[in-house]
């Protein structure tokens, strides 16, 4: 992927909020825990992808077909196709775009991609799942680990719509807020990570892991399809 297309896909959210300058020293007044949650989400990111549709008794993942978002404003028509390629030939994002309806600001709600997959698949299995609570609350995060392993086991992809702030960055993601949507298609419950198809095109590949913790911290206060 180019850089311009890299450049194009931060704008896929309703806004960019670009982050405050952070002191010198202050990656040294970090606290522990904050230093341990970092360690956690570097070994995460650099965790090998298993081939698509690997699967073990601990983890699972599904065989789908990625595109990249063919625009900066797509990532929710790109994310939706993701998710309906694991069980359907899917439609394009261009169509995707028009039935969720998405604008030049993005896709406003993640309930949009859960009316739209439904459709395409015939099905009432997927549910709009809010998460306003910034942090998320135990019982949220439960629910998103019960969705996660019920959906993958099922072969339904989730849709997270994120918001990523500078300070909580999946890989590469550049150093503002990305307001963005993704698709989960794996996770692996011996070390509670999630396996990401990121359409933005800012990681250094297609797929990659996220823990879980880092997830259920993205998602807030926008929600899934699950």
């Amino acid at each position: 992927m180019i850089p311009t297309t890299k450049f194009k896909a931060a704008l896929c959210g309703l806004a960019l909020i670009t982050a405050a300058a952070l002191p010198v020293n202050a990656a040294t007044a970090a606290p522990a825990t904050e230093s341990a949650a970092v360690s956690a989400e570097a070994v995460a990111a650099s965790k090998p992808v298993p081939k698509l549709g690997y699967s073990t008794q601990t983890l699972k993942t599904l065989t789908i077909d990625f595109q990249y978002q063919q625009t900066g404003y797509w990532c929710g028509p790109a994310a939706t196709r993701i998710a309906l390629s694991a069980r359907i030939s899917p439609p394009s994002q261009q169509q995707l775009a028009n039935e969720l309806p998405t604008t030049t600001n993005g896709t406003d709600w993640i309930g949009q991609v859960t009316r739209v997959l439904n459709n395409h698949l015939g099905t009432g299995w997927y549910e709009t799942k809010e998460m306003p609570n910034d942090p998320p609350t135990q019982a949220q995060r439960d629910l998103l680990w019960r969705d996660v392993v019920l959906d993958i086991n099922n072969n339904y992809p989730i849709v997270a719509n994120i918001v990523a702030p500078a300070s909580n960055h999946p890989p590469g993601y550049p150093n503002y807020t990305i307001y963005h949507y993704f698709t989960v298609i794996g996770y692996d419950d011996s070390d509670q990570t999630v396996l990401i198809a990121d359409p933005a095109g800012f990681a250094p590949t297609a797929t990659y892991w996220l823990t879980f913790n880092q997830l259920a911290t993205l998602i807030p206060p926008k929600g899934y399809s699950a």
